[in-house]
């Protein structure tokens, strides 16, 4: 059997690291997982664009693949439209739209949460998230804001951004991979990041974004320039998003091409992307 599910990326307003809870929202960038089962061998086989890495996806396909009690094996094939290791939740939208699929192939639904808990501990596994991105799995589920305790895998919040917005997204060409992250001492920012934690839980996403990006940035030695300058021409709200490099602007329809402009400085895509509010669910194929 053949299946074939979408999910989307994600942007940060408050990143987990530093405290265990998180806050993202969904972002209409793409993911979409093809699976299909091989009754001729047992083996997972999968096929993923450059720099994606297959690991995780080969750890997605084989936890749903003992859920199911078919005796079958499965080929996984990845397209995305989201840039890797740049803070735009890649990882997290391809552990959802590859379990979606192969749970529609091997005939075995799953509830949404059931969906992101095995992406998050494929993701652990992997390597390729710090917190396992809890949050970031929910915001590119279920779309709109999520806030979560990544710890105790619980939504504290879900809400959706003024209608009409949408993302502004420089995109530098080079990434920041997990892995360069082990032994950056967080603990010092964590006082910031609860700060920026409670003006989520307060409804004050706009300046949690911001508070969060002014925590996160000089550690991770991401430069906030075109988020300065993303603010001073419009923006609602600018910072980085995840552990970056990415700088990510949410500005209102009469600011976009402004900010737009504020924001490329040559030597970086700058991208227009629309702000995704629809469940994974409602976009399988």
């Amino acid at each position: 059997m053949r299946a074939r599910a979408s999910c989307f990326g994600a942007g940060t307003i408050v990143n987990a690291i530093a405290i265990g809870r998180g806050a993202a929202f969904g972002l209409a960038l793409r993911v979409t997982a093809t699976a299909e089962t091989k009754p001729e061998d047992l083996d997972v086989r999968v096929h993923v664009p450059d720099g994606l890495d297959p690991a995780l996806v080969r750890s997605c396909a084989e936890r749903v693949l003992r859920l199911s009690a078919q005796e079958v094996g499965i080929e996984v094939t990845v397209t995305s439209e989201i840039p890797v290791s740049r803070g735009l939740k890649s990882s997290s939208a391809v552990a959802n739209a590859v379990v979606l699929a192969c749970a529609q192939a091997l005939g075995a639904p799953l509830e949404p949460l059931q969906v992101i808990g095995i992406g998050v501990d494929a993701a652990l596994d992997a390597g390729v998230t710090i917190t396992g991105a809890f949050d970031d799995a929910c915001a590119s589920f279920f779309g709109g804001i999520v806030a979560t305790d990544n710890r105790a895998r619980k939504v504290l919040v879900a809400d959706r951004f003024p209608s009409g917005l949408v993302a502004v997204v420089e995109v530098p060409d080079r990434t920041i991979a997990k892995s360069s992250l082990k032994g950056t001492d967080f603990v010092p920012i964590r006082p910031q990041v609860e700060e920026a934690f409670r003006l989520v839980l307060g409804g004050d996403y706009f300046r949690a974004l911001e508070v969060n990006s002014a925590a996160y940035a000089p550690l991770l030695g991401v430069d906030e320039s075109p988020a300065i300058r993303a603010r001073a021409a419009g923006a609602k709200a600018a910072g980085v998003t995840g552990t970056g490099p990415s700088i990510l602007a949410l500005v209102a329809p009469p600011h976009v091409d402004a900010v737009r402009r504020a924001m490329d400085d040559g030597s970086s895509e700058v991208r227009v992307v629309n702000l995704n509010t629809v469940e994974s669910r409602g976009v399988i194929t």
